[in-house]
């Protein structure tokens, strides 16, 4: 079976950063690109905090580029989605896509991202990159003097609304519950803050608008927000941006059992885990010859451009693992 140098498992600003610096380095390279090549970033109408990229660029045409880059240094790029990661005898890996087809390599770059959780309303993918957004970093700065909403109750909701004051006119936000599961520090910063309002015990029905977003349909509950029921009162609030704030799902779900995961999913790279003869490496995993990089290792910056760094930390890591 034909073996690679790396096998790269995920094909968004970490898995095609990586790919660059591991072909460039004569590393003979596979990326993997799973269930949607470029990751999250093709979903994104305009970057326009993309470093060398004054006027912008559109994440699909972003992730076009950086793939360019990578195949012209050798890399070979193959849309497949991983089933799972086994460690050899002779410590290389098998990485099985299905029963009838897998990959042998003698390193591991695990960058598989995470994907925003969605409230799963049908209108909701109408209005994506329309007024409706899952990054306050990314599109804050697109709302400036506009009345806005986040929707959550956790410390990524508290966190997101105090960041778009700096950008808002106002920002409320909206909570199914009667109770918030943000700690009570952030809950109390955001209240202190005159831009910040609330709206609790209240259900998000639907989004409507005119080809962009101008405002949310709601049931205000009676009760605690628990149950939808039919008892509630509906509203119509207009808002001209809506931020989805509910959390992030890492796409690790394959490696169970195989690295050490937080309790979130995302993939352990800290010191606590990094086998002895990678201690000085901030991308090995628990496992000797596993790497990773981006959003499957991250839950606090979930920037492209960090991605793209931690991208290059992991093949310059896989460099060193393969020639010492």
């Amino acid at each position: 079976m034909n073996i690679y140098d790396t096998i790269i498992i995920g094909s968004g600003p970490a898995g095609y950063t990586a790919a660059i610096y591991t072909s460039r380095s004569f590393i003979k390279t596979l990326i993997l690109t799973g269930p949607q090549p470029g990751g999250q970033l093709t979903t994104t109408t305009e970057v326009d905090n993309f470093p060398g990229f004054p006027k912008g660029i559109i994440g699909p045409e972003l992730l076009q580029n950086m793939k360019i880059q990578a195949e012209r240094f050798g890399a070979e790029i193959k849309t497949e989605i991983v089933e799972r990661v086994r460690r050899e005898d002779d410590k290389t890996f098998t990485i099985v896509v299905n029963d009838t087809i897998s990959y042998k390599t003698k390193s591991v770059i695990v960058a598989t991202g995470a994907s925003a959780k969605v409230l799963g309303i049908p209108s909701e993918d109408q209005f994506r990159g329309k007024g409706i957004s899952y990054c306050a970093t990314c599109d804050g700065f697109f709302f400036r003097g506009k009345h806005i909403a986040v929707l959550g109750g956790g410390d990524t909701a508290m966190e997101e609304a105090t960041f778009l004051t700096k950008f808002a006119s106002h920002v409320t936000i909206i909570h199914r519950r009667d109770a918030f599961r943000a700690s009570p520090i952030m809950v109390e910063k955001a209240k202190k803050d005159p831009k910040i309002s609330f709206l609790l015990n209240t259900v998000i029905e639907e989004f409507y608008g005119d080809g962009v977003l101008k405002g949310i349909k709601v049931r205000v509950n009676k009760g605690n927000g628990e149950e939808k029921g039919d008892q509630g009162e509906e509203k119509q609030l207009p808002f001209d941006g809506v931020f989805v704030a509910i959390g992030y799902t890492p796409a690790t779900s394959f490696l169970k059992g195989t690295i050490e995961l937080d309790e979130k999913g995302y993939v352990k790279i800290d010191e606590t885990v990094r086998p002895a003869s990678l201690k000085d490496s901030k991308t090995a995993t628990s496992v000797e010859g596993i790497f990773a990089a981006g959003d499957c290792t991250d839950s606090r910056y979930r920037q492209g451009i960090v991605a793209a760094g931690t991208g290059c930390m992991a093949a310059i890591d896989v460099d060193r693992y393969l020639h010492e």
